[in-house]
């Protein structure tokens, strides 16, 4: 990054907005100088200026919610960041995974479902954001949030066993079962991928790489 890029305001601030570079869900909205700068890329944890405090703080600190760096870039004007991290627990201080969950009634608004009409793996997006939000939060009584909570054995169990279901269900040729089944197995891969903090993304980009390459035969 070219720091001298970089257009500080009268106060010497750039605002910074936070994205989860899993789910790529926006989290939140902070504040840099060049100090706060300076010590988030040397650390590989986020620091930012407070406002309200006048002070340097480090995120995660007292919380614990630590937001370690994937990535950092600026915009074409210089004048905003865009910092793509991984996220320990909640960033919001209310305990939301992000800060931006008050809706605003946008008269005319493309709903989610027709706007991902034309992308049919869509789907797999918003349940990597939902798989995220359990992942911060960790609400009672869900499923994702116990299979968190018991950590990553418990999950690698259920892939193991979901895995077997969908063999059963294809040697059955029974197209319903198998598909619920395959249903659960993409789930709980999902699961393991937040747990392991490997983005869907990742895996994406690795098929893109192999697509169209001679594949090896490992017959011998």
């Amino acid at each position: 990054m070219n720091e001298a890029a970089i257009k500080w305001d009268d106060n010497g601030l750039v605002p910074a907005v936070v994205q989860d570079a899993q789910s790529k869900e926006v989290l939140m909205l902070a504040y840099m100088n060049k100090e706060s700068l300076k010590l988030s890329q040397e650390t590989g944890y986020t620091w930012y200026w407070s406002r309200s405090r006048n002070e340097l703080w480090n995120k995660g600190a007292t919380s614990g919610h630590k937001q370690r760096i994937v990535s950092m870039s600026y915009d074409c004007d210089g004048d905003t960041l865009l910092i793509k991290v991984i996220q320990t627990g909640p960033a919001c201080h209310t305990g939301s995974y992000s800060c931006f969950t008050q809706p605003l009634e946008v008269e005319g608004a493309v709903q989610a479902a027709e706007s991902a009409a034309g992308d049919r793996f869509a789907m797999l997006g918003q349940l990597e954001e939902t798989i995220a939000q359990r992942h911060a939060e960790r609400p009672e009584g869900t499923y994702t949030s116990y299979l968190f909570d018991k950590g990553v054995d418990k999950i690698l169990k259920k892939v193991g066993e979901e895995s077997a279901e969908v063999i059963i269900a294809a040697k059955n040729q029974d197209n319903d079962e198998l598909r619920a089944e395959a249903s659960d197995l993409i789930f709980h891969l999902m699961v393991l991928l937040r747990e392991r903090g490997l983005p869907l993304d990742a895996i994406l980009s690795e098929l893109k790489e192999r697509h169209g390459k001679p594949t090896t035969n490992k017959m011998r």
